[in-house]
């Protein structure tokens, strides 16, 4: 493997081209739309790595049971290849697989794509105006340059395992709900299921019926509303077919609902008051033991964690054969878990549905930025932030897909990626059109990031409740504070004030039109 500790940078030859124009890793949402949309835009020189051997990302790695899309199937997809054929309002999983599948060959990403290929490293040679990057490939480690890089990988692709004592000790089968095995045959089987969010709400109901005991570790109760869920008529789906307009409409009411109405439960309180008193009438509708029941009912403020839907986990938490452990986890033993006030259960499989670890987004791959300065070691010292959740200033021609602050607790995040696909096609050009390198100014970064950590402090995620959402100094650094057309007008256009253009070569002037930028909105 090269030796990353030492930036290319130093080298007094730099490569005439680079390998590739652009590479862009993972080929989920993120991946592909970047690919189209590179294309469209007359850019052909692209590579797409995936570690894996097909596409989909989440979609692929996902295979729980009861895996399903917890956003509306029509607006969980790209607003130009919308899918007349959803089964359901809420797909399942190997739909929305099948439809990136799809997808991905209509518009002819296919021969870029490169599977088995794990990135490692980048590193940017800024005599070059090129990025290093390195990575993991059948053959072993290879090293291949590009002029810009975009991340498509998301901050939920590291499943977060809970360390717990004695877990090496124990003999049955244990996994994440993102690694599940199927050769494990839950049938009759004690099962426990370690974590209560939106992965849990699926695989409980989904288990309940074959396994023998189901016992579920709470930390804390969820608010769980019903879901709206319902299959799509075959009348439907041939209206939609024959005439887009109407699934176009379709999907504006859809939008319009969740921007409207979910999304002002989740930032009003009075708002929010209402869908509590829905979550306490659909707990108390389908569990009927009354010390079950008051473990799962919740104790802060709605919309303050991600919001779930179900109209079948209090039905299967309901049952006999299910429990609701909330005393924390003291050990693991051969075949049983331990809680802390005493009490030994047996299991025979454990099943972690305890989510992902939101900061890997910047350790995963290490990136290198102009003097070396390592964007883990930024992160862990100044926050994790972007400059409109895409680009950071002294990382040059990197771009972020689903980056810092462009999460969501009401609507699509294929939305959000939408936009910044656009925003980052826009930058591409204008950088190819200037022959230079482009970053975020410090000062615009700064400023967009201080307005939306203020936007933060007054949401229901900023009022005294813990979550996945917050880092280690409480500082929100998953979701957008707004709505969503906000974050679209945010990056419709690109504004060159804002960013950096360095003229590629060690002794190139400057680029021209730098402006000083005063504010940014």
């Amino acid at each position: 493997m090269p030796d990353t500790a030492t930036s290319p940078a130093d080298s007094t030859v730099a490569p005439a081209r680079p390998d590739h124009e652009v590479v862009i890793v993972g080929t989920g949402f993120s991946g592909i739309g970047a690919a189209i949309k590179l294309k469209e835009a007359g850019i052909e020189d692209f590579v797409v790595f995936d570690k894996a051997d097909a596409v989909a990302g989440t979609w692929r790695e996902n295979t729980y049971p009861g895996c399903a899309c917890d956003v509306p199937s029509h607006m969980y997809s790209f607003s130009f290849e919308q899918n007349p054929d959803w089964s359901e309002m809420y797909a399942p999983q190997q739909e929305i697989r099948d439809y990136l599948e799809r997808v991905t060959d209509k518009y002819g990403v296919r021969p870029h794509l490169r599977f088995g290929f794990r990135a490692v490293s980048a590193t940017w040679d800024e005599a070059a105006g090129l990025w290093h990057c390195v990575g993991e490939g059948p053959d072993g480690t290879e090293e291949l340059t590009a002029r810009f890089l975009i991340s498509g990988i998301g901050g939920l692709h590291v499943p977060a395992k809970p360390h717990l004592q004695g877990l090496e000790g124990f003999e049955g089968s244990a996994f994440h709900s993102a690694e599940w095995d199927h050769s494990v045959d839950l049938k009759g089987k004690k099962v426990a299921v370690i974590g209560t969010g939106a992965s849990s709400i699926q695989i409980v109901p989904a288990i309940s019926r074959e396994v023998g005991q189901l016992d579920l570790y709470q930390r804390t109760a969820p608010w769980v509303l019903p879901k709206l869920d319902r299959r799509i008529t075959k009348f439907e789906r041939v209206l939609f077919r024959r005439f887009p307009i109407f699934q176009r409409a379709y999907r504006r009411g859809i939008y319009l609902y969740l921007e409207f109405i979910m999304y002002r439960g989740i930032t009003s309180k009075r708002f929010g008051r209402i869908f509590e008193r829905a979550g306490r009438k659909n707990l108390e509708l389908h569990v009927k033991d009354p010390v079950k029941r008051e473990k799962l009912m919740p104790t802060y403020e709605y919309g303050c964690k991600r919001l779930l839907m179900s109209n079948t986990y209090y039905k299967a938490l309901n049952q006999p054969n299910a429990d609701v452990v909330t005393d924390p986890i003291a050990s693991v033993g051969p075949h049983s878990i331990t809680t802390e006030d005493g009490t030994t259960r047996e299991a025979d499989v454990i099943i972690y549905g305890t989510g992902f670890d939101t900061q890997a987004m910047a350790s995963s791959v290490e990136i290198q930025g102009e003097g070396g300065q390592k964007l883990a070691e930024l992160w862990q010292r100044e926050g994790i932030q972007a400059h409109r959740g895409t680009m950071i200033a002294g990382f040059p021609n990197l771009f972020f897909l689903l980056g810092p602050n462009t999460g969501l607790g009401h609507n699509s995040v294929v939305f959000m990626i939408e936009c910044q696909i656009r925003l980052v096609v826009q930058a591409i050009e204008e950088a190819r059109r200037r022959d230079a390198s482009v970053s975020p100014t410090k000062g615009a970064q700064d400023s967009y990031n201080s307005k939306m950590q203020a936007d933060l402090g007054d949401a229901v995620w900023s009022r005294g409740c813990k979550s996945w959402y917050l880092d280690a100094q409480g500082r929100n650094i998953t979701l957008w504070p707004g709505e969503t057309f906000r974050f679209y007008e945010s990056t419709r256009k690109l504004d060159p004030a804002e960013y950096e253009w360095a003229a590629v070569g060690a002794d190139a002037p400057a680029a021209p039109d730098n402006r000083e930028l005063a504010e940014v909105g």
